[in-house]
């Protein structure tokens, strides 16, 4: 039994899913494959993700891999709610609302974790955090998770041997986080920013705290548009990185002091605090890219403002002291709660790495160890070569010569 809002929005929803559907042909491909040999016949998989009409095509194929599905969203603000709908009439069990309380958003998941999922799929390890903790008598095969973040959770739990059942890391595999995370982020946060915004992006000051393959796509796109971008990081080596992009590298705080907006990619808590706040101009704009609603800390900015008023959709006006600060989408994603998340051409290949990885975890699990996993090389590589040609583009083929030579240690200076 689904929770969703409306099931008369399905009709939305499906053409919602089709197009995006003509944009995902890798995942298509491999529907078309699960579909003729079932290799999730009878498994029940849970996943918490947000429910967009991307989301939706990975579900069919699941699917039609003969699994049985539940979904539930990994971010209150990102469902939306016609794709709910529709999977929801399409046979997968739905437990999604756009906007939810937190209370309810627990519900969702632990509505999910009621269908004994075999394989779960997070977007940020929610899922898997409640199986180590009030739901640990349920027995999984294995898990996958989507996101830079969610990955950094379970390498902690795998470190301190808290992990109890194998999980795919498929934000490691090169056509992820490579793809995904740059290309994918980075259109779509500048995206969010404008939307909820309408600023001009040229000529701003716009700081981009965390030069991940994340930061680095917004810090490409924002670049793009005209900004002059100053990039915060505290790696050493990604920060150098960032100084020979071209970009300025300040401090976070001496970076607040100039920027007209703040995009922070961080995957951390309270990447922008009091200290930040303090030293803001009026009317500068925060928006959050990262994950989760922690990097910016609103109740700090809350508690010290006298006022907080929606100006805009997806735009609260924050009266700090004598000025203005603008907090884009409540300080959550600003890509998908603001825009519509990442163009579902890149998801094709995030979302074939997933279901792929259902496959193999159903295919080792007994001789897996509770450890966090990278899919095999070869599924990267066949998935690229798959979508480049889909594009348009040609793989070189190296001669045996050419071959010969890489392989041997023999060969050198003549």
């Amino acid at each position: 039994m689904s929770t969703i809002k409306d099931s008369k929005l399905a009709s939305i929803g499906k053409d919602e899913v089709n197009w995006a559907q003509r944009q995902m042909q890798v995942l298509e491909d491999i529907k078309l494959d699960f579909e003729k040999r079932k290799p999730l016949n009878g498994l029940n998989i849970g996943a918490c993700m947000h429910v967009t009409k991307e989301t939706a095509n990975l579900m069919l194929t699941l699917q039609s891999a003969g699994a049985n599905v539940a979904l539930c969203a990994s971010n209150p603000l990102s469902t939306k709610d016609s794709v709910a709908a529709y999977l929801a009439d399409s046979g997968v069990e739905v437990h999604a609302i756009h906007g939810v309380s937190n209370e309810d958003f627990f519900k969702h998941l632990n509505s999910v974790l009621d269908t004994k999922p075999d394989i779960t799929m997070d977007d940020g390890a929610d899922l898997v955090s409640l199986l180590h903790t009030d739901r640990a008598d349920l027995p999984v095969m294995g898990s996958m998770e989507e996101t830079t973040t969610g990955v950094i959770r379970l390498k902690s739990m795998e470190k301190n041997n808290k992990l109890r059942f194998p999980v795919v890391a498929v934000n490691d595999s090169d056509t992820k986080h490579l793809f995904d995370n740059r290309f994918g982020t980075g259109q779509s946060a500048m995206d969010g920013v404008v939307r909820a915004t309408d600023l001009l992006i040229a000529g701003l000051n716009v700081v981009v705290i965390g030069f991940g393959d994340c930061g680095k796509g917004v810090a490409e796109r924002a670049y793009g548009m005209g900004a002059k971008v100053t990039v915060v990081e505290p790696n050493s080596v990604r920060a150098l990185e960032a100084l020979m992009h071209g970009y300025e590298v300040k401090s976070s705080v001496n970076a607040a002091k100039i920027a007209d907006v703040i995009v922070s990619v961080t995957g951390n808590m309270h990447a922008l605090d009091k200290q930040h706040f303090d030293v803001m101009k009026d009317g500068v704009a925060l928006a959050n890219a990262g994950h989760f609603d922690v990097e910016i800390n609103l109740k700090a900015l809350k508690e010290n403002s006298s006022s907080v008023d929606r100006v805009r959709d997806h735009v609260d006006s924050y009266k700090y002291n004598d000025k203005e600060i603008l907090v884009l989408a409540e300080g959550r994603l600003v890509n998908l709660a603001a825009a519509t998340g990442h163009p579902a051409s890149v998801m094709d290949m995030s979302f074939a790495n997933q279901a792929l990885a259902a496959e193999w975890i159903k295919d080792n699990y007994k001789t897996l160890e509770p450890k966090v996993y990278t899919l095999p090389k070869e599924v990267d590589l066949k998935i690229a070569a798959t979508k480049l040609g889909l594009m348009g583009g040609e793989l070189e083929v190296l001669t045996e010569e050419q071959i010969k030579y890489l392989d041997s240690w023999e060969h050198g200076t003549s």
